[in-house]
C-alpha cells in the first residue's frame, strides 16, 4: 500500500468508521451496476436451469421451468393489456405461485404490488384504491378467493387471475386435496363475478414468451410495498428495481460463500413481507438456490421439512426462534443443516441466539432495515464478535447518519444516541402519491428518517436504543397504536382508548388497549374482540383488552401512554 492509498483508508475510516470492523470478503466501496430485477432470475435460469428452485409440499420446479412459466405468465399479462407501471396484486401466501407471477409481473412492465391474505377486506380496499391496482392473482383457496370475489363485487377491483392450487401439489396430495378438502377449494366458474374472473390455464400459452420492456432499472419502480411509515397510516413505498436488485445482492455478498446452485433456504417468512421478499426469494433467485416454501409457519411441519430437506440458510424473526427452541421433542430434531441465519424484524434476545447456535451448530446475524429501504439497511459480520443487541455495521454504499432528536439536519457525534438516518441505492424514491409525506421522511440532504433512535460505537457499530415513532412490533410485523385505537373507536360504546405495547415472551411485543367506556354503556372484552375481529388483522388484535373510568391525560388533556408503560413495566417487575 502507498503512502497515498494509506492516506485515502485513514480519510475513509474517518468518515465511515464502520470501515473499520468490516467483513474482509465484502467491498463497501463496490457500486453494483443497475439492473431490471427480474434479471435475477434470467441469470439464474440461464446458469443453472437444472438447479431446484422451489420445493413445495414435496414438488420440486427447476430453476428452467419457473422460468418458462413466468414468461409465459408475463406473455398473458401483456395480451390482456397490462401497460408498463400499470400495478397487479399478489394475494398470495408463499407459494411457487408466488414467485412465477412476481418476476412475471416484472417482466411485463407491471408494479407488484404484495397484499397481506390475512388483511381484513377493508384493509385490503384501502390498499387496491390507494394503489391503484386494478387486477389482482390470487389461488382459489376459499379463504382467498372469497376477498378477491368481494373486492371485485363491491367495485373496488376490476379483475382477478385465479391460479389452481392443486395443481402446485404432488399427484397423490392433489388428489386427496380435492377429496378431502375439497370445501376449501372456490368455484371460480359458479362466482357471481365470473365474467370478471381469468383462469390461469386461459392466461398461459406454453411456450409464449412476453415482448421485451425497456426498462430504467433506477427510475422505474418494481413494487409498492405498504407500510405504516412513522405513522401507521398505509403508504406505499415505492421500490425502484435497482433498489430491490442491489438489497438482494448485497445480501448475497454479505452471507458465507456457498457454492452457487448448491445453497438450500428455508422459505417460512411470508413473500409478501418486504424482509422475506429479499432475504429469502429474491436472496434465493441470485443465489440459484432451492426455497423449501412453507405457506404457512407451522411449528412441527417446520421441524420436519428441516431435518428431512437439509436447508443451509433460515432467515427468521425472533418468534420463530423461540418456538423452535421451545418444541416439546426438539432434542428428536436434527437441525445441524443449517449453517447461518439472519433474524431481523425484532431485537433478537441474546439467550436464545446463543441456545439456537448452540443447538444447530449456525451462526445467526442480527440485521435492521424498514420496508422504505427495500429492506436491509445494516447487519452483524458473519463469524465476528458482535455487541450485545447491535445490528451491525451498513451495507455496501449504504451511509447511517445518527441526527439531532430536535433537528434532524443536524448530525451528532459518535457516541451520542441521535435519529437513525440512512442513504444508499436501496432506499425508496418516497411514498406513493403522497409528497408531503415523502418530504417530511428526509431530510434536507436527502437521508431517510427511521425514526429510530440508535448510538453508534467508534467501530462504526449500531446499536438501536429507542423509538420515535409509536410503533409495536409483534412477531416482526409493524403494528400500529393508532390503526387499533381508531378500530376501537368505532364501536358505540367507547369513550377513549390508549394501545400501548407489552413485552411478550412469544411475540417479542403485544398490544394492550386500555378503554373507557361511554357513561351508561356496558361492554365486555369479548364483544369488543368480535367487533374488531372485521376491522383488524389477527396480528393486530389486542393481546388483552382492560376497561377502566379514567384514563391518564397529560397536562394539556391529550390522551398519556407515558404512565401507563410505567404501571405495566412495574406489574412485570412484580411477577
Amino acid at each position: 500500500m502507498t503512502s497515498q492509498d494509506a492516506a485515502s483508508t485513514a480519510s475513509d475510516e474517518r468518515t465511515f468508521p464502520w470501515l473499520k470492523n468490516y467483513p474482509a470478503h465484502v467491498d463497501w466501496h463496490e457500486a453494483i451496476p443497475p439492473a431490471p430485477l427480474f434479471h435475477l432470475l434470467d441469470r439464474a435460469a440461464r446458469e443453472h436451469p437444472n438447479a431446484i428452485c422451489t420445493n413445495f409440499q414435496g414438488r420440486t420446479l427447476t430453476y428452467g421451468q419457473i422460468l418458462k412459466l413466468s414468461d409465459s405468465v408475463a406473455a398473458g399479462l401483456q395480451d390482456l393489456g397490462l401497460s408498463k407501471g400499470d400495478r397487479v396484486g399478489l394475494l398470495l401466501p408463499n407459494t411457487p405461485t408466488f414467485v412465477v407471477y412476481y418476476y412475471a409481473i416484472l417482466k411485463a412492465g407491471g408494479v407488484v404490488v404484495n397484499f397481506n391474505p390475512l388483511y381484513t377486506l377493508e384493509e385490503l380496499a384501502g390498499q387496491v384504491r390507494d394503489s391503484g391496482t386494478k387486477l389482482m392473482v390470487t389461488l382459489d383457496l376459499k379463504v382467498l378467493f372469497d376477498k378477491a370475489e368481494a373486492l371485485i363485487a363491491d367495485g373496488v377491483l376490476d379483475r382477478a387471475v385465479v391460479a389452481p392450487f392443486c395443481r402446485l401439489l404432488p399427484g397423490t396430495k392433489a388428489a386427496l386435496f380435492r377429496l378431502l378438502r375439497a370445501r376449501q377449494l372456490a368455484r371460480p366458474l359458479a362466482s357471481k363475478v365470473s365474467d370478471r374472473l381469468i383462469l390461469e390455464a386461459d392466461l398461459m400459452v406454453d411456450g409464449a414468451e412476453p415482448d421485451p420492456v425497456q426498462v430504467d432499472p433506477v427510475r422505474d419502480l418494481a413494487v409498492l410495498q405498504y407500510t405504516g411509515g412513522t405513522t401507521g397510516s398505509p403508504k406505499g413505498a415505492m421500490l425502484t428495481h435497482y433498489n430491490c436488485y442491489v438489497n438482494a445482492l448485497h445480501v448475497a455478498r454479505w452471507s458465507p460463500p456457498v457454492p452457487v446452485g448448491e445453497e438450500r433456504v428455508m422459505g417460512v417468512l411470508p413473500f409478501f413481507h418486504v424482509f422475506a421478499m429479499t432475504v429469502v426469494m429474491n436472496y434465493a433467485v441470485a443465489r440459484a438456490a432451492t426455497m423449501i416454501i412453507m405457506p404457512r409457519f407451522v411449528l412441527e411441519d417446520a421441524m420436519r421439512l428441516i431435518q428431512h430437506l437439509r436447508p443451509t440458510y433460515m432467515p427468521a424473526v425472533p418468534t420463530l426462534f423461540n418456538a423452535i427452541l421451545g418444541h416439546p421433542r426438539l432434542a428428536s430434531f436434527d437441525l445441524s443443516s443449517i449453517k447461518f441465519c439472519i433474524s431481523g424484524g425484532a431485537a433478537l434476545p441474546l439467550e436464545v441466539k446463543k441456545r439456537f447456535e448452540d443447538l444447530t451448530g449456525s451462526h445467526i446475524v442480527e440485521g435492521y432495515g424498514l420496508s422504505e429501504a427495500s429492506p436491509v439497511v445494516t447487519c452483524n459480520v458473519m463469524g465476528a464478535t458482535s455487541r450485545d443487541g447491535s445490528i451491525g455495521v451498513p451495507f455496501p454504499q449504504t451511509i447511517v447518519s445518527l441526527r439531532d432528536l430536535s433537528d434532524p439536519e443536524r448530525e451528532v457525534p459518535i457516541g451520542e444516541k441521535g435519529e437513525l438516518c440512512v442513504k444508499g441505492p436501496q432506499v425508496m424514491q418516497g411514498y406513493w402519491k403522497k409528497p408531503e409525506e415523502t418530504a417530511t421522511v428526509f431530510t434536507l440532504d436527502g437521508f431517510l428518517r427511521t425514526g429510530d433512535v440508535a448510538r453508534m460505537a467508534a467501530d462504526g457499530s449500531l446499536t438501536i436504543e429507542d423509538r420515535i415513532k409509536d410503533l409495536i412490533i409483534c412477531s416482526g410485523y409493524n403494528v400500529y397504536p393508532r390503526r387499533i385505537e381508531e378500530a376501537i373507536y368505532t364501536h358505540p360504546a367507547v369513550a377513549e382508548v390508549t394501545v400501548i405495547g407489552l413485552k411478550d415472551p412469544y411475540r417479542g411485543e403485544a398490544p394492550k388497549a386500555f378503554v373507557k367506556l361511554k357513561s351508561g354503556m356496558t361492554l365486555d372484552p369479548g364483544e369488543l374482540m368480535k367487533h374488531l375481529e372485521l376491522k383488524l388483522s389477527r396480528i393486530e388484535l389486542p393481546a388483552e383488552i382492560e376497561f377502566r373510568d379514567e384514563l391518564p391525560k397529560t397536562m394539556i388533556g391529550k390522551l398519556s401512554k407515558k404512565e401507563l408503560k410505567a404501571e405495566e413495566a412495574r406489574r412485570g417487575q412484580k411477577t
